[in-house]
C-alpha cells in the first residue's frame, strides 16, 4: 500500500507496530491475550512432577522432548480461584528469552490481530495493582481482552523463572 502524500510505501516494521498477532485465553470469566511470537505450541494439561517447595502457581515440571519445562497455572498466580483441570484445559509452551516455560490456561481461544486503533493503555490502579506486566486491554466487537507482556510478567523477580536480559 502506498503512502498518498509521500508516494513511499510504508516499511514492514511500520506496519507492525500498528498491528499485535495474539492468541487469546481464558481464565475463569475473563479473557487475555499475549504475543503469538512467544508461542512455542499448545498442549493439553498432563500431569506433572511436583517440586518441593516451589510455590503454589508452580505446578511442576514436565518432561517436553527431553528439556525440562516448568509449568505455571496462571489461574493460581493471578488469584482467580481454584483451578480444575479437564478436556479444555490448555498448557502454552512458551518461548520467553530463550527459556522453555507452560503456561496453564482455561482454554485457548483464538488467534486475533489487532490494529492500533483496537488497543488501548491498561487502566491506573496506584498501588492496589500491579499493572507492569499489562500491555493494554484490546477491544474486539463486544469483547474485552487483557494483553499481558508475558515476557515482562514471566522474567519479574516474583516468578524468577526466566533470568532479566542484561543490557
Amino acid at each position: 500500500m502506498e503512502d498518498t502524500l509521500t508516494g513511499s510505501k510504508p516499511s514492514a516494521t511500520a506496519a507492525n507496530e500498528r498491528r499485535l498477532e495474539v492468541v487469546t485465553f481464558t481464565l475463569g470469566k475473563e479473557e487475555y491475550a499475549i504475543d503469538i511470537q512467544r508461542v512455542q505450541e499448545l498442549r493439553g494439561y498432563d500431569a506433572v512432577t511436583r517440586i518441593a517447595n516451589a510455590p503454589e502457581y508452580i505446578k511442576g515440571v514436565v518432561n517436553l522432548r527431553g528439556i525440562i519445562v516448568p509449568i505455571i497455572d496462571m489461574r493460581i498466580k493471578f488469584n482467580l480461584g481454584t483451578p480444575t483441570y479437564d478436556q479444555f484445559t490448555v498448557v502454552i509452551v512458551l518461548n520467553i528469552l530463550g527459556r522453555v516455560v507452560g503456561m496453564v490456561v482455561d482454554s485457548v481461544s483464538d488467534v486475533i490481530t489487532l490494529e492500533a486503533g483496537q488497543i488501548k493503555p491498561p487502566p491506573e490502579m496506584g498501588a492496589a495493582l500491579d499493572t507492569d506486566y499489562l500491555i493494554g486491554l484490546g477491544t474486539l466487537d463486544d469483547r474485552m481482552l487483557i494483553l499481558v507482556d508475558i515476557d515482562k510478567l514471566m522474567s519479574s523477580q516474583e516468578m524468577g523463572l526466566v533470568e532479566k536480559a542484561t543490557a
